[in-house]
């Protein structure tokens, strides 16, 4: 199976996720955040840093619960901050 490459826009979302992230754990370790979530603090490391442009829906849902994040509300600044691809936008 060959993987599609990531469009401009998925690796922005990622960049733009991650720095919501970083913004929420604020003064909390990566460490204490990472052990709480169930992931690896590489894990974290790499989705805050936007290295991880398309984590795992169970990855975001862990760490999001762990800051005290909505899904729907990262989900809407993330899609906020990310102009949508022209194939995106509904006619």
């Amino acid at each position: 199976m060959v993987r599609e490459p990531l469009t401009e826009e998925q690796i922005e979302r990622g960049r733009v996720l991650g720095a919501l992230l970083r913004r929420a754990r604020a003064g909390r370790t990566m460490v204490d955040v990472a052990r709480h979530s169930g992931i690896s603090v590489e894990t974290l490391r790499k989705i805050e840093g936007g290295r991880i442009p398309t984590p795992a829906f169970f990855t975001v849902a862990a760490v999001a619960a762990t800051l005290g994040l909505s899904l729907d509300d990262l989900l809407t600044r993330t899609d906020a901050t990310v102009a949508p691809a022209p194939h995106d936008i509904a006619v």
